[in-house]
């Protein structure tokens, strides 16, 4: 069975990422495009090299009226951070299957709330189902780094690098709502939960962050409300580590490390190092199919043929991912204050 697919978004990310990603699933045929303008869905369209249906707000047909056509099963929503949670209620609404990009929404309160929703008026009755899109649980670098920390013995210890220098000349940083960002943290937010759930994939279900401290600041004007966050991370097991992300530095990044018993690893994109305690180091190269969206949507694809919904998409998992960020920046407004998570344990990948 194929499953008529609607990109909802005429960005970057829906362009350059999901749009090719959906071309080359088996399960899933491209069948309508909805931006907010017609340009720039006609601008996804002619990428396609497909004849789709268009539809936007500036046109006679917006995006009410795409989830009436009956051939559409599925949307994939890659919208401003701010707008996704309406658009995800209503195509759900419309009986339709949703994969929306992260963060799962703008922040934790009404992640919870649209959560809720889903789960008493949607997930019951079957007839739609729910994911959110993280492209770094499908990393083949993080995969293959994640299986050998399970060979380490117990976690002992993690760190999280991630260093950039946004430029005003930068694609990414050339779009209106990361300009002028009305989402809590600006990039942060935006770019700093692929970076969180990277750390949660590498320290898998028996390790998970129950409390955390930070310092935020804005060290480049243009990124605002903060670019940079370091932040110390407590687990269940007694464990600590360290989290640093920024965007308007001269450090370079990335990388992730986590320490076990044995030894350690480290993934730095696509190079994955071990060392165990006796002085050896093994060093791989695992190349990542694109930026993980390939086989995202290539899975979710295989999920909704299944009739299933991919754990490793769940909203919850997003959640927890969301949380973790939205508590440093919390902590960092205050000072460092010490926060508590409450998203993290009945969490499982």
């Amino acid at each position: 069975m194929t499953f008529g697919v609607a990109l909802v978004g005429g960005g970057i990310w829906a362009k350059e990422e999901h749009l090719p990603a959906v071309l080359a699933s088996k399960d899933l045929c491209l069948k309508a495009i909805y931006s907010r303008s017609l340009k720039s869905a006609e601008d996804v369209a002619r990428a396609s090299g497909k004849e789709v249906d268009l539809y936007s707000d500036d046109s006679k047909q917006g995006y009410e009226d795409m989830l009436k056509e009956e051939d559409i099963s599925a949307v994939i929503i890659a919208l401003p951070i701010a707008s996704q949670a309406s658009y995800i209620r209503t195509a759900l609404s419309a009986g339709k299957h949703v994969l929306s990009e992260k963060p799962v929404a703008e922040n934790v309160t009404e992640a919870m709330d649209l959560i809720k929703w889903y789960n008493e008026h949607i997930e019951p009755d079957r007839k739609a189902t729910w994911s959110v899109a993280e492209n770094f649980r499908y990393l083949d670098s993080f995969r293959y780094a994640r299986e050998k920390v399970q060979h380490l013995g117990k976690i002992v210890g993690f760190r999280v690098r991630v260093y950039g220098n946004i430029q005003q000349d930068g694609k990414f940083f050339n779009t209106d709502w990361r300009k002028v960002p009305t989402h809590q943290g600006g990039f942060l937010l935006d770019g700093g939960v692929h970076y969180t759930a990277g750390l949660r994939y590498l320290l898998g279900t028996d390790t998970y962050i129950t409390r955390l401290s930070a310092f935020t600041t804005l060290l480049k004007e243009h990124l605002p409300p903060v670019d940079t966050v370091d932040a110390i991370l407590k687990t269940n097991t007694g464990v600590q580590g360290t989290f640093q992300v920024s965007y308007g530095t001269s450090l370079v990044g990335p990388e992730w490390t986590i320490g076990c018993e044995n030894g350690s690893i480290s993934v730095e994109d696509s190079k994955i190092t071990v060392q165990t305690l006796d002085g050896k180091v093994d060093v791989q190269f695992v190349e990542d199919e694109r930026t993980g969206v390939p086989p995202e949507v290539r899975q979710w694809g295989q999920a909704l043929a299944a009739g299933r919904i991919n754990p490793e998409q769940s909203p919850s998992q997003a959640l927890a991912d969301l949380e973790l960020i939205e508590l440093m920046l919390r902590s960092g407004e205050a000072e460092g204050q010490l926060q508590t998570c409450h998203c993290q344990h009945s969490v499982n990948i």
